[in-house]
């Protein structure tokens, strides 16, 4: 284990660097954007262009990265990644950001998938599950350290943006630097929405409505903390401690949908992130405390509703599918945080910069509602039969790629033949 854990530091502290550029960059160019008087529609767009951008990634990275190797396409794509952050300090446009946005997306899933299959190579079987539990908790880390460095220095000037180049920069150290051979080819994943309805109705269109609200939180939280009335210093705590409360009820919603019906904890979940979101968005709270609190309250309930949903998904697919349909699932969730941002973006403009949390609360009641109908119309797979709940972040700047769903070693004490329900008509999907 302990070799296993020694091999892949380096790749690991590459990756904490990684992720606290995408945490602050995340986080500095909506606030930057915000106080340049840029329109909430288009502070929305860099969401969309974000998330359009690393959905094409995941599609299309596995292919350059087999054409010029991993450690080539690893150094391409961090340091466009590097560059377009500096640029960004420089050219203070909405027109440009929103292209260039697009353009980190793409090199973000490459860079990741890259270190996802070097982790999941590297990683034995008995030392796969601590590596990902590690490299889970170092993304986390990342992203709100990022974040975390907005209240040390004036939006106003490039520093920050400086700063997020300087850490792109050390992520690629590790790697560039590396004598260990490279990792097997990436395998590209291929999106089947009818497979994946029929597979799990309430995963799919779940997930798509997860997509759909984290994406618009994850862009637009920053702007409506301001709009609010939030200082920098107070969206950063606020934004950060999301994340940890999301973080600390993975354990016990996970246990919980482990022993009763995942709809109904998908369905609980959901219904309180909503009557979160829609207090935030009646009462207008002006206490910095209380709103934080209700945010806090909103980011704990709705992290835990992905994870959920892949849980409940690889319930009813055969073991050697879990990561063709998670990693399916994966890329419609991308497609959901395009939709997030371009939604709610005219929202906040028309009505409010609270109207964001009205948008996420449609969004949850619609989970609610679907997960309570399905549950009356297909029967659960029995306890001791069900995949084991993972743990998987979300979010902007801390979404994973299909390949890391091998690393997860999902289905470890699944029997191979469940396969679906035993009181349902659905299939169960057999992809490829």
């Amino acid at each position: 284990m302990k070799r296993n854990l020694l091999s892949v530091a380096a790749l690991l502290f590459g990756t904490l660097f990684l992720f606290m550029g995408n945490g602050l960059q995340g986080i500095l160019l909506p606030v930057r954007g915000n106080l340049e008087g840029y329109a909430t529609t288009t502070l929305g767009l860099l969401g969309t262009s974000w998330a359009g951008g690393f959905v094409i990634g995941c599609l299309v990275a596995p292919k350059i990265v087999r054409r010029v190797g991993h450690v080539r396409a690893f150094s391409g794509f961090i340091s466009v990644i590097a560059i377009i952050a500096l640029v960004s300090g420089i050219i203070i446009d909405p027109v440009w950001w929103v292209v260039l946005r697009a353009v980190t997306g793409f090199s973000t899933a490459g860079t990741s998938m890259i270190i996802e299959s070097w982790l999941n190579e590297r990683a034995s079987n008995e030392s796969r599950g601590m590596i990902f539990s590690l490299y889970i908790g170092i993304t986390l880390i990342g992203v709100v350290g990022g974040q975390m460095m907005i209240p040390l220095e004036d939006v106003r000037t490039p520093v920050l943006f400086m700063i997020c180049g300087i850490f792109y920069c050390i992520a690629m150290l590790p790697t560039t630097l590396s004598t260990a051979a490279s990792p097997q080819p990436l395998k590209a994943v291929r999106l089947d929405l009818p497979a994946l309805y029929r597979n799990s109705p309430v995963s799919c269109l779940g997930i798509l409505l997860v997509g759909i609200a984290n994406g618009a939180y994850g862009t637009l939280a920053p702007v409506f903390g301001a709009g609010a009335g939030l200082s920098d210093a107070s969206i950063a705590v606020m934004m950060s401690a999301t994340i940890f409360a999301g973080a600390v009820m993975q354990l016990p919603a996970g246990r919980l949908s482990d022993r009763i019906d995942r709809r109904y904890v998908l369905a609980a979940m959901s219904g309180i992130a909503a009557l979160a979101g829609l207090l935030i968005f009646l009462l207008h709270p002006t206490s910095p405390a209380l709103l934080i609190g209700l945010v806090v309250l909103y980011g704990a309930v709705a992290n835990t509703l992905y994870p959920i949903a892949v849980a409940h998904a690889n319930d009813f697919a055969a073991s050697e599918d879990f990561v063709k349909v998670s990693g399916g699932l994966l890329l419609l969730y991308g497609i959901g945080t395009v939709i997030g941002p371009t939604l709610s973006g005219p929202v906040m403009s028309a009505i409010t910069p609270h109207a964001l949390f009205l948008v996420t609360a449609i969004a949850h009641v619609l989970i609610t509602v679907y997960a309570i109908i399905r549950s009356r119309i297909r029967a659960a797979v029995p306890a001791s039969d069900r995949d084991a709940y993972t743990t998987i972040p979300t979010g902007t700047s801390a979404i994973l790629t299909p390949q890391s769903m091998s690393l997860a070693d999902r289905g470890a004490g699944k029997p191979p033949e469940t396969g679906k329900s035993p009181e349902s008509d659905d299939p169960a999907v057999k992809f490829g």
